[in-house]
This record gives structure tokens, C-alpha cells and sequence, in this order.
């Protein structure tokens, strides 16, 4: 059994109350095919419960009328605390429909003692999206190309004073890596290798001990956009041969129905975001940083 990662006990979800499609901005979105409120309130709901359920503790910020992708909380901010030191690299999103989110999440982060930072903002500079990024190993795996530009991950490294693996995303339905990379222990991690060009999909498999290589149609699940609480996986769906090799491993795979979220391209991953992140016990410091490319 691989040593749990000691992250992921904290999370910023977002009130869902204007949680709509308003707009395009990936192969899942449509205007014609909207979510359901009253479903999609009792989904996030069911998320935070079962959240809580395993042992996790749920912060939640309101929801903006102008900004109904919001919801996906993941996106706002990319947090790595210092010990006796929060700070959070606020994200700068790839389309203007989505920049107003920082407006309410920098101030929130604020309140509750983060030091945040930027690598771009309002337009200017280079983008980041949260859900590009999650610490493994020795390094904070960092998914470029349709969200995040390659040009943040020097300023992300620099900045965090970490080492920085980036891969290409080539897929355009796993827009974000959090859509085809799901960390699950210290040695364990869902990859799924038809989202990166060919170089990122075989540098991503060497950085994992022991991957759980999925599939293209089993990544469109939406499976690797789960999350991780201790050796509990809060799954919006899972493949019979996925759950097979998570409960060999040890893992007690617990669904979560997220449809209403999925048609605006996110599910339980995206609708997450761990505020617990430590640099040194979860991810190793660099001094000056360090940028790895596949």
C-alpha cells in the first residue's frame, strides 16, 4: 500500500447558485443543453457531504451572478503554503468570461490569512488556471497548451521556489490535467496518456511508480476528476476495471453523482480546491526554482 498524500483534507468550494451555461468555452459546454439548478444545487451538495464524510473540512465561498463558472473552484487559485505561511498564486484565466472569479476570490483569500500572488492578470501577462497543477513526487506537475501557457511555469517556479514538471495537454476534451492526471498516493497516480503529445504521456508514466493508466473513454468519465481524501476516492463515475485496480490498492471508491456539472465540463476535481498544500512536506523546495519539460 503506497503511503497516503497528506494533502487534500481542506477544501474552497463555491456556492452554486449561478452555476449556468452562458457561454462556449470547451467541447463539453452547450447553450442549448443547460444544467438543472435544483439537481445541481442537491449534486454539490451530496459532494460536500461526502466530503465531509471522509473526513474532510469544506470552506465555502458565495458564487458571483456574472460569473456562473465559478463553481469550479479549482480554477481560482493555485494554494502552496509555507510553514506558518499561507499564499496562493491566484489564477489568470485563458478567456475573459472567467477573470471576474478572482475579483471575490482574492479578497476571500485575504480574509482568511493567504498571501496571494500573480503570474498575469486581467489580460496582461502570462496565463495560469489551477486545475493545470498538482504536486507528485519532487515536483509540481503543471499541464500546459490550452489553458496555461508554458511562460508560467518559470514564473510559478521561481515564484514558489519549487521544481516545476511541465507536460503538453494535446486533447481538447482534458483541457486541464485534472481532467487525465489524478494523483492518488505517494507512488500511485490515474494517468490517462491520450491527453498529452507523445513525449509529456511517456515523461508523465516515468515520473509514476505505479500508474493507473486510463483509457481515452474512461478518462471522459470524468474518473480522473476525482478526489482524493486519505484512502477514500470521491469518484463521479468509475469503469468496473478502475475500480477493480483502486480497491486492489487498497482504496474505498465512494461515487458521487455530478451529471448537472459535467455538462459545463467539470466535475468533482473542479469543483475542489485543496487549501492544505504544504511546500516541504508535500512538495520540496528549489531555491530559485526549476522548470523540467517533457
Amino acid at each position: 500500500m503506497g503511503h497516503n498524500v497528506d494533502w487534500g483534507r481542506h477544501y474552497l468550494m463555491v456556492d452554486p447558485e449561478h452555476f449556468r451555461v452562458e457561454y462556449a468555452i470547451n467541447p463539453f459546454m452547450d447553450l442549448d443543453d443547460q444544467p438543472d439548478p435544483v439537481q445541481a444545487r442537491a449534486q454539490w451538495l451530496g459532494l460536500v457531504g461526502a466530503l465531509r464524510q471522509a473526513g474532510a473540512q469544506v470552506d465555502v465561498l458565495p458564487g458571483r451572478p456574472d460569473s456562473p463558472d465559478m463553481v469550479y473552484a479549482m480554477n481560482l487559485g493555485l494554494v502552496l503554503n509555507d510553514p506558518g505561511l499561507r499564499r496562493v498564486v491566484m489564477s489568470h484565466m485563458r478567456f475573459a468570461e472567467r477573470r471576474r472569479e478572482t475579483g471575490s476570490a482574492q479578497p476571500w483569500f485575504a480574509e482568511h490569512g493567504f498571501v496571494t500572488s500573480y503570474v498575469g492578470r486581467d489580460g496582461v501577462g502570462a496565463h495560469l488556471e489551477a486545475g493545470d497543477a498538482f504536486p507528485f513526487g519532487d515536483a509540481l506537475v503543471v499541464g500546459y497548451g490550452p489553458r496555461t501557457e508554458e511562460l508560467a511555469l518559470k514564473h510559478l517556479a521561481a515564484d514558489l521556489e519549487v521544481r516545476v514538471r511541465g507536460v503538453r495537454i494535446a486533447h481538447p476534451g482534458m483541457y486541464h490535467l485534472d481532467l487525465a492526471f489524478c494523483p492518488l498516493d505517494a507512488t500511485r497516480a490515474m494517468v490517462c496518456p491520450a491527453a498529452f503529445d507523445d513525449a509529456s504521456a511517456a515523461a508523465l508514466l516515468d515520473l509514476v511508480p505505479e500508474p493507473l493508466v486510463l483509457t481515452e473513454d474512461e478518462a471522459l468519465t470524468f474518473c480522473a476528476n476525482s478526489v482524493v481524501v486519505g484512502r477514500t476516492v470521491l469518484m463521479p463515475g468509475c469503469p468496473d476495471r478502475v475500480r477493480d485496480r483502486l480497491e486492489s490498492w487498497g482504496f474505498e471508491v465512494v461515487l458521487v453523482e455530478l451529471g448537472e456539472f459535467h455538462r459545463a465540463g467539470g466535475s468533482a476535481r473542479c469543483l475542489t480546491n485543496p487549501l492544505d498544500v504544504l511546500r516541504g512536506r508535500d512538495l520540496p523546495a528549489v531555491p530559485g526554482g526549476e522548470v523540467v519539460l517533457a
